[in-house]
């Protein structure tokens, strides 16, 4: 059994494409593409397809991720081009690589998200930003199944910033990207509870919802503050194609010589 490890975009309209949409989309994708899919046993066999930290419904992503088991072995080059193909535009196959290497979920451990606060200046934003990181505590509530649940928005951050977009401003307006780096954890800390800590300690309301998209999630690398590509050991660990130069030479023996 094959596994192959995918990374996969949410884009313009499709970031308000729920899980469960992407789903049923990625399975029909399989099915018009012929993957020869592995399948779980019992009476209800499932494709085996496991899907890793998915972004929030209304949230833009150029990195989610998944892995996929195959019966037979494919090149995941080849794979990526027959799903993308097969699926709607926006929701993008972009990568593809053999899983040879354990642990995918365990190497996303942080998120880089991106937030345009459109109707919010520059200024503003960053006199917030510098009052969030300056707390030592930002307590938000958020909705959940058992009702109203109180948590620290502010331990999850590791990096916050307030940046100008003037490559694309239009106008007057004014508006202020956010760019944060998050840790992923119990409770998780979205983009919009971040937002919600901005409120809270500096009163940064924006007029109009923000567009967040997640930029990147892998491995938080503690001494570069960087995040890293989770697919980047699987691709160390491919065994190396040698060129023809590359190859060892083969000891043939003079023309015309013989035995003795």
């Amino acid at each position: 059994m094959q596994r192959i490890r995918l990374r996969y975009t949410k884009r313009g309209r499709l970031r308000f494409t729920s899980h469960r949409d992407f789903q049923r989309a990625f399975e029909r994708a399989l099915r018009r593409s012929e993957v020869p899919m592995a399948y779980s046993a019992g009476f209800t066999p499932h494709p085996k397809v496991s899907y890793a930290n998915a972004a929030p419904t209304g949230t833009g992503s150029e990195a989610e991720y998944l892995e996929i088991a195959l019966s037979e072995a494919r090149d995941p080059g080849t794979l990526r081009e027959l799903l993308d193909a097969s699926m709607p535009d926006g929701l993008d196959i972009i990568d593809a690589v053999e899983a040879r290497t354990s642990g995918l979920a365990d190497r996303l451990t942080a998120s880089v998200w991106e937030m345009r606060l459109d109707g919010v200046a520059v200024e503003e934003a960053e006199k917030a930003v510098t009052a969030f990181l300056a707390a030592e505590t930002v307590e938000v509530q958020r909705r959940a199944k058992n009702g109203m649940r109180s948590f620290d928005s502010r331990a999850a951050v590791v990096d916050l910033q307030a940046l100008d977009p003037q490559s694309d401003r239009s106008g007057d307006r004014p508006c202020a990207i956010l760019r944060l780096v998050v840790r992923h954890v119990t409770p998780a800390v979205r983009p919009d509870d971040v937002l919600s800590g901005l409120r809270a300690v500096a009163d940064l309301a924006p007029p109009v919802p923000a567009a967040v998209t997640r930029l990147a999630q892998g491995l938080f690398d503690e001494e570069s503050g960087t995040v890293t590509d989770p697919l980047a050991p699987d691709r160390d660990a491919a065994p190396a194609v040698l060129s023809t130069d590359d190859r060892p030479a083969v000891a043939t023996a003079p023309e015309g010589a013989g035995t003795a």
